[in-house]
């Protein structure tokens, strides 16, 4: 059965639409894959890649600037991630950027970021590698809160088994808080301490006035006498010194033999004729003595010290 002008008028329009929405498609899907655009590559080096793949967007500050194009296992610590970035984006990407692995969303697919640098570098060329941070993946994460986790319920029963030991009065503190007499004498304790702390406050306030030391020395005026009598006392301090090397020199002359002194003490001579000197004149003052005694009796001379006596008395009593 041979088809009418109008299925194949229907047909024709089918086929048209059909391309167009292909056509569409096409370039839309390479547009987003820049590939209708001009690109330059980019390079970063990770750890980890955490599932990135080749395709996957690429962002500069929240931006998509282009796609991942190639991921190369160096080593087994070394993954050489390529992307091919728009051409005038390069300009705004600066040397000392960071690019990071991350998500897009909490579920999306994995992304780079290329983070911004807070220096004034020059900006990036192509072929250039970017410095790279790997963070911590979902994975580990919820391996370190699962880590966590136990370490919070231990810590927990822990506290509970403490708790209760000082609620039953167990333990140094169980014992102070359930004691009440032991209560009772550090709150005595605690007020005595405050009594002490207030009276030593009044001592310390009390040092300050005047009238007693602490206050006097810090006159300024006695301090200034203070610091007149040290002076005083280094000067005199000198002059004795002085007087004692004197006299120091001066007894060893004497043991020397040096000096009149040496002459006086070390003659047997002279000290003889000074001793029979000095014996003569007590021997003569004891006799003069015996004389005026006998004056005073004999009658010639009675009256004169009669007189003599009574002026002295009358002397004395004015």
């Amino acid at each position: 059965m041979e088809k009418t002008d109008a299925q194949k008028i229907r047909l024709g329009l089918f086929v048209i639409i059909g391309s167009l929405f292909f056509l569409a498609a096409i370039y839309f899907v390479g547009n987003k894959q820049n590939m209708f655009g001009n690109t330059s590559n980019l390079k970063a080096v990770f750890v980890n890649v955490s599932g990135l793949q080749v395709g996957n967007n690429v962002r500069y500050a929240g931006i998509d600037i282009g796609t991942v194009k190639s991921i190369e296992m160096i080593n087994d610590t070394t993954i050489n991630v390529a992307m091919s970035i728009e051409d005038k984006m390069l300009t705004h990407i600066k040397k000392d950027a960071i690019a990071t692995i991350g998500s897009d969303g909490l579920v999306g697919n994995m992304i780079v970021n290329i983070i911004p640098g807070k220096g004034n570098a020059q900006a990036v060329v192509a072929g250039d590698v970017l410095q790279s941070y790997s963070r911590a993946s979902t994975d580990e994460m919820l391996k370190t809160l699962d880590v966590t986790n136990k370490n919070a319920a231990l810590l927990t029963a822990d506290l509970l088994k403490i708790t209760n030991e000082i609620n039953q009065g167990k333990g140094t503190v169980g014992v102070l808080l359930k004691d009440s007499l032991m209560s009772k004498d550090l709150k005595e304790t605690m007020h005595g301490t405050a009594e002490s702390v207030a009276n030593l406050n009044k001592m310390i306030l009390s040092l300050n006035q005047e009238d007693n030391v602490i206050g006097l020395l810090k006159d300024n005026d006695v301090a200034l006498k203070m610091k007149n009598i040290i002076t005083n006392l280094e000067k005199s301090s000198g002059e004795i010194d002085k007087v004692v090397t004197n006299l120091n020199a001066t007894v060893v002359n004497i043991k020397d033999g040096k000096g009149a002194l040496n002459y006086l003490s070390n003659d047997e001579n002279l000290v003889k004729k000074i001793d029979s000197t000095m014996t003569n004149l007590n021997d003569a003052s004891t006799k003069l003595n015996e004389n005026l005694e006998a004056l005073k009796h004999n009658f010639l001379f009675r009256g004169y010290f009669r007189k003599q006596a009574k002026e002295k008395a009358k002397e004395e009593k004015n």
